[in-house]
């Protein structure tokens, strides 16, 4: 057994607490200054091996072939080669088992080996795997996986593609065979289909049948185009009665030659990329190599043990890989077939050989299930993993450097050169027996047991279109396309419906998801906008406050002087009113006075007069004195009036400026009450809104997708509708020019 299969023995191996030595020594602190001791064999990996893998791996019970419990026999690995490879951690199989990176992992439903333990494994194999600390590591240059850019069997001209089309099929059947081979060119859209005793060639980017060669030998078992995609390849017969390859022009589709006479069926060949040289084999177990000019026996090599199962000339013509049944898989120098190298690893029948196109890698598949890359310098294993579950039974080589797989698990995987899966297609009905890469790497085309023809996409996996492996006669093929056709287009109106369906759908998601996002937004900006005037008034409160409480002491600081001159101005008019009550008793007594003096005179009393009018003179003095008085005293409450309107004035205006303050206050109180209750409100309702918003923003990606996805379906059924249309108005002319040729024919014979 190889050493994939070697190693997954390993997963029965016992696993037991870490031993007590071991776990004082990863307790122990490392020394930062000490340099890193040598990880070896003899001292930290056989305890390991002990603990854990020598029940079932040991010299009396090597299962597998692989014995753990002595170092040389841990190098030499087990039945299916080396799986230690001293400092290349990637290549040691043992390493990747064990930290569970590949299945199987081990041990079976256990959990893998510490973390340390597994750190000093590691660091075992890329120290050089030394045997003790006396060793001295030994460590292989690494072989580069990088490819070398390479064009020399590119066509000088445009890649070939059939020019002659024939679509009525040599052999008709009710059902399509199992898919025995396929082959893609390697510089154009097109694929090689092995059927009954009939070869289709197919556009591998429309999966349109473009025309089919005959192969009356029986089954083609092994298809390929040449390298420079000129010429196809068939080789197959009938099993136990006859063999044959035969070559064929792609653009014209006529047969160039055949070479060998075998008597059983061919089951493996090639062309080398001169055209020079055919090499075949098959149960016979012998490989031989024809001349491709005159079909004469170049050499033959009767080294292989069991069938034949896989031939291959490198692309640059230098050599030839060959395998059997029996995991026998050998490199021949092409001219002359001298033994090159025995490539050793497999543990089953080898399915299937691919070169890349540098020539530097072939690549070897299995029923062990794994895949090989091999260099040609050492012949040594440079890559190997697991490929398909249950056996790969094909392998492919792209252009671009890419690997296609597939097998018994029904299913394709791309991979790149490091083994790293790049997809897996969608599984198909029945173990895969062919698939391959397209010219530019983006297309698997894959046929299957139960005769399914498929292509996918290299990236997704995804199914993209299928291959019609078992075509309809022309009188059949133009009522099935006619049907297809019909199909087809009441297909293309429903998806069209349904994709205006999803498009008004999309459109109202759109519009529910555009208000709710406004809403959110509209509320978020408020409360943008009322935090801004709540900080604001946080931020101006002070001044306003300052500005109030002056205006208030200015008031306060007016109101004594008003009141004051107030006081004045009754003192005043007080003192005016005395003073003029004084003017009017003097101006009693002056017409008393005078009074009397008319009267005395009237009496012409001369004595009493002068006295009288003595009186009457003092009494108008008085009233010259006192009107005086009144007019000093009318002058001061004049002047206190002024004073009291101004002292008045100033304080109806400080007042007037306070109320203006106290409204001002007020208001600016209320809008930032109201700013804090409107952030205080509508923040608790922001976060519902921003999810609302999201949500309906996700339906809107989801209603837009699915609108895509129905428009894109509505596409691709619209043109599957022309295509189907276009494939029935061919069918008819096919049928057309069929009978036209056959009523010319039969009109000859007559």
């Amino acid at each position: 057994m190889r050493c994939r299969l070697a190693l997954t023995s390993l997963v029965t191996l016992a696993f037991i607490a870490e031993s007590s030595a071991f776990a004082a020594d990863e307790k122990k602190p490392a020394d930062p200054k000490a340099a890193a001791p040598k990880v070896t064999y003899d001292e930290h990996i056989q305890p390991i091996f002990r603990e854990h893998c020598f029940s079932c791996h040991n010299q009396n019970e090597a299962k597998s072939d692989l014995a753990l419990d002595s170092y040389g026999r841990t190098m030499a690995g087990g039945a299916g080669g080396e799986c230690i490879i001293a400092g290349d951690l990637e290549s040691s199989r043992l390493y990747a088992l064990v930290a569970h990176l590949e299945n199987p992992k081990m041990p079976p439903a256990q959990d893998k080996l510490p973390e340390a333990k597994l750190n000093l494994i590691k660091t075992w194999i890329l120290g050089g795997a030394l045997e003790n600390s006396g060793s001295k590591a030994k460590i292989k240059p690494k072989v580069s996986l990088e490819m070398v850019a390479t064009t020399g069997n590119k066509p000088a001209g445009p890649p070939a593609m059939p020019e002659k089309f024939r679509r009525q099929p040599f052999v008709a059947t009710s059902r399509a065979g199992a898919a025995t081979a396929i082959a893609a060119s390697p510089w154009a859209p097109l694929v090689a289909v092995a059927g009954q005793k009939q070869i289709m060639l197919h556009n591998s980017d429309t999966g349109e049948l473009l025309t089919i060669l005959p192969f009356a030998e029986g089954i083609p078992h092994i298809l390929k185009f040449s390298r420079d995609g000129s010429v196809l390849l068939a080789g197959g017969g009938r099993h136990g009665a006859s063999g044959k390859v035969a070559l064929y022009n792609v653009k014209t589709g006529e047969r160039i030659t055949e070479v060998g006479d075998e008597y059983d069926v061919v089951l493996a060949a090639d062309v080398t990329n001169d055209l020079k040289l055919v090499a075949l084999g098959g149960p016979k177990k012998m490989v031989r190599v024809f001349n491709v000019a005159d079909g004469a026996l170049e050499y033959e090599m009767k080294k292989h043990t069991d069938w034949v199962t896989a031939i291959e000339f490198s692309p640059d013509g230098i050599l030839l890989a060959t395998a059997d049944r029996s995991a026998g898989l050998m490199i021949w120098e092409t001219e002359g077939g001298r033994e090159y190298q025995n490539l050793t690893g497999h543990t089953a029948a080898i399915t299937d050989l691919s070169w890349r196109s540098d020539s530097n890698l072939l690549a070897s598949v299995s029923e062990d299930a794994s895949i090989r890359l091999w260099e040609m310098e050492n012949g040594k294993q440079v890559k190997t993993w697991g490929a398909n579950g249950g056996g790969s039974l094909t392998v492919e080589f792209a252009p671009t450097g890419t690997i296609v797989t597939g097998g018994r698990d029904k299913v394709c995987k791309v991979w790149n050169i490091d083994g790293k899966a790049l997809a897996t297609t969608e599984a198909m009905p029945d173990m895969v027996m062919d698939a391959v890469l397209t010219y530019d790497g983006k297309r698997v085309v894959a046929g299957d047991w139960t005769g399914e023809g498929r292509i996918y996409d290299a990236a997704t996996g995804k199914a993209v279109g299928k291959l019609l492996l078992n075509p309809l006669p022309l009188d059949q093929m133009v009522s099935y396309s006619n049907a297809q056709a019909a199909a087809a287009e009441q297909a293309a109106t429903a998806a069209s419906a349904e994709a205006e369906k999803a498009k008004k759908n999309a459109e109202a998601v759109a519009a529910a998801a555009q208000a709710a996002a406004k809403k959110a937004t509209d509320t978020a900006n408020e409360i943008n906008r009322l935090q801004a005037v709540r900080n604001q008034s946080e931020k101006d409160a002070p001044a306003k406050s300052a500005t109030l409480k002056a205006a208030q002491e200015k008031v306060a600081a007016a109101r004594k002087p008003a009141a004051d001159a107030k006081n004045a101005e009754s003192k005043a008019a007080a003192a005016a009113k005395q003073a003029t009550d004084a003017v009017a008793r003097a101006a009693e007594d002056v017409k008393r006075f005078e009074a009397q003096v008319a009267k005395l005179k009237a009496d012409k009393n001369e004595k009493a007069i002068p006295e009288a009018q003595k009186k009457l003179d003092a009494a108008k003095a008085v009233v010259a004195e006192r009107t005086k008085a009144a007019d000093v005293a009318a002058k001061a409450l004049a002047s206190t009036q002024a004073a009291t309107k101004q002292a008045v004035g100033t304080l109806t205006g400080l007042e007037q400026a306070l109320a203006k303050s106290n409204a001002e206050m007020e208001a600016f109180r209320k809008a930032a009450a109201d700013a804090g209750a409107g952030v205080k409100t509508l923040t608790p309702q922001l976060k519902p809104l921003q999810e609302a918003a999201k949500k309906a923003a996700e339906q809107k990606a989801a209603a837009d997708k699915v609108a895509a996805e129905k428009a894109a379906a509505a596409k691709v059924a619209a043109d599957g509708a022309a295509a189907a249309r276009q494939a029935a108005q061919r069918a008819a002319a096919d049928k057309a020019e069929f009978d036209k040729s056959n009523n010319a024919q039969a009109s000859a014979a007559k």
